[in-house]
Formats: structure tokens, sequence, C-alpha cells
């Protein structure tokens, strides 16, 4: 089979990738779209003719496509692994797109996109949809941890490797962020939940460090505005290309990239559900002077709208053992699933249950694993 590469530039400066099944096109263009990690959108459309028996019944069985808006750290595993492997295994078209997670919420409810499944990094994206009655619920998945990813090739880079590797203290690395000239890039926190989660970590990094008072402010200046602040599908390429020294990252997106990194302690990474009362103590003050209190760094889904078979058909994936395997290489930690709403799909719930470790509640669990189903 051969394909053909279509690039479609939309009004969101987003890059959508479609494959169908007409004419050659070098798979390392697929690739490269990929590897700069702007915020895309992607498609793998149903083959009629695959010589294989297995993939043929499935396409022939299956029609129609799992839409789904991600979070940008999912892009890379959703386009790259988890979409293909998706379309495989149930014969559904996958298509997606990615970008912050609430700006990606605010661009369904007005109506700009319509995907039928969302996949948020935190819930409070997903709410956002439930007054226009589009999500009733969501299932949690997995959690990745924020890390300080850094261009091995910065002047600055020896010092960040020491501090990475512990033979310097963590303290020196919010020094090194706050020395003049020191190129730093972090996502908006207005519309995405890294960008917020990397300011209020400087902010709790100051009081358990025991740092100078002003280092918060000195490290991150303006906080939802100026140089420091990209398109979270853009900023791990402006690393890579070297145009800054550090950036905030997912633990996963840094695996997935091959970027060196410095891990932050559990109580500074926002990675470990367990401590979601601690990271509920860092507040940082949005542009429209919204208050919002440190969540860990989750991933959640739901589908959007009336649910549809391929949609559920995703989700049921996600929650499987091939699904569920494609996440954790790619850097995240699986959770036991906990789905909280109403009007669950029973089969969500029974995936959920598969997994073994899994609970549904009807109106919202605590963030902590559980060990039985409920409801």
């Amino acid at each position: 089979m051969s394909l053909i590469l279509t690039w479609v530039i939309d009004t969101d400066y987003s890059v959508c990738v479609s494959l169908s099944p007409r004419r050659p096109v070098a798979v390392l263009a697929v690739s490269a779209l990929l590897a700069v990690g702007v915020s895309a959108c992607g498609s793998i459309s149903a083959s009629r003719s695959s010589t294989s028996s297995s993939s043929l019944s499935t396409s022939a069985v299956h029609t129609g496509t799992a839409d789904v808006a991600y979070a940008g750290v999912l892009l890379n595993v959703n386009e790259r692994s988890a979409g293909p492997a998706f379309h495989t295994a149930t014969g559904y078209s996958y298509a997606g797109r990615g970008g912050g997670s609430l700006g990606v919420a605010h661009q369904i409810t007005a109506g700009q996109i319509h995907p039928n499944v969302f996949m948020s990094v935190g819930s409070a994206p997903i709410k956002l949809l439930e007054p226009a009655h589009l999500a009733s619920w969501y299932v949690r998945l997995a959690a990745s941890p924020l890390v300080v990813a850094y261009n091995p090739k910065s002047r600055y880079a020896a010092e960040l490797a020491a501090i990475g590797h512990g033979t310097k203290p963590l303290a020196d690395l919010f020094t090194l962020m706050a020395t003049p000239g020191f190129q730093l890039g972090r996502t908006d926190p207005n519309t995405d939940p890294q960008g917020q989660a990397f300011v209020e970590m400087v902010e709790l990094a100051q009081s358990e460090l025991h740092l100078p008072a002003d280092t918060a402010s000195t490290v991150l200046g303006p906080l939802t505005s100026g140089s420091q602040i990209f398109a979270e599908t853009a900023l791990t390429s402006r690393l890579q290309s070297g145009q800054l020294d550090a950036a905030s990252a997912f633990l996963a997106q840094a695996v997935q990239l091959h970027l060196p990194y410095i891990p932050l302690p559990s109580s500074l990474n926002f990675g470990d559900p367990a401590l979601a009362s601690q990271y509920a103590t860092a507040t940082l003050t949005l542009s429209g002077g919204a208050t919002v209190h440190g969540v860990p760094l989750v991933v959640y889904a739901t589908t959007v709208g009336t649910p549809t078979p391929p949609a559920l058909a995703w989700l049921t994936y996600l929650l499987s053992p091939a699904g569920r395997a494609i996440y954790a290489k790619a850097g995240f930690t699986l959770l036991p699933p906990v789905i909280s709403g109403t009007s669950v799909p029973a089969g969500v719930t029974a995936a959920a249950r598969a997994v073994g470790a899994g609970c549904v509640d009807r109106v919202v669990l605590a963030q902590g694993g559980c060990s039985r189903i409920v409801g």
C-alpha cells in the first residue's frame, strides 16, 4: 500500500496530517513532522487493500473515526504509537489534534473543533465541557511528573547535568535559571496545566529549598506573558533547536524525545496523586483574575457529546493491556483507572473493571487508587 501525505495549515496555526492510500510518500516526512513538536492533527484511515486477513476483517467490520483532541504531552505517543496501534487492533480510523488542555477545551466549547474524545491533563479542562452538556464523566489513566529538560549543547549543560545526577544540589538549578542570560522556556498558564504547574513548582521550591524570597519572581518574570512563554507543542522543538537552555517538560516528553532532564522530588513534580493536598497549597492568579491551585499532572479522558462507537473503542483500547503498555513505554506512570461523573458508558466501566484495580463512582473519588468498583 502506498500513501499520500497532505499538509493543511489551519487558522490556529496547527499542522494537520492526513494519510490515505493513494500515492507514495517518504515515511521520513511524517516522522519529521512529529519530531517538530508543533500543534498537530493527524489521521490514520482504514485500508481496504491490506494483504493481511486480520487487518482486512477489522477494517471491513468497523467504520468511523476516533477523533481525539488531546493535551500536547500526548502528541508523540498518540500519533506515533497509540493511533496506529488502535487502527490495527480495531479497524477504526484515528485522527488527532494536540494543544494546551485548557486551550483545547475552549476550542471545543466554542465549536471551533469537533472531536469525539478529549484527553486532558487534569480534570478541570474536561469540567469546562460540562455546562454545554458535552461531557459528564471522565476516567483517570496515567500521570507524568514535571521535569526540567535541557539542551545538551547549552553553555550551562555541564552544570545542569551535575544537578540532574545529584552531584550538585537541586537548589543550584534555581540559582542557574535566575542567572541573567539563561534562556528558559515554559508554557502559558492561562491555557496549559503544565504552565500552571511549572510556576507553582518554583513557588513550592522557593519555600521547600529555603531559597531567597525573590527567587520565583526572578526565575519566572511576568507569570503569564513574556519571552519565556511558548505553545506546549512547540516548546520542546525550541529546546532541541538550541533556542533555549532549559524548559519545563513532562517526564514522558523527555523520555520520548530523548532529552536530558533534571528530575524533581515528588513534593515538587506534581506527579503523585497522593500528594494532591500538598500541591494545592501552591496558587497562581491567571490573567483573567481567577486563582488556581496546584493539582497532580494526571491524564484524564472522556467522550465528547453523544458517545460514538469509535470514541468508545478508543477509550476501551486505552484501558486494555495493549493500550496501557504503549503509554507505560512512553514514560507515563500508569494509575488505577478511576471514573468520576454520571452517565458513564457501560463499555468504559467494564474496561476499567477489567484492569483489576479500577473504581467507579457517581460523584468524584479521592485521587488515590482503589481496589474495588463502586456503583
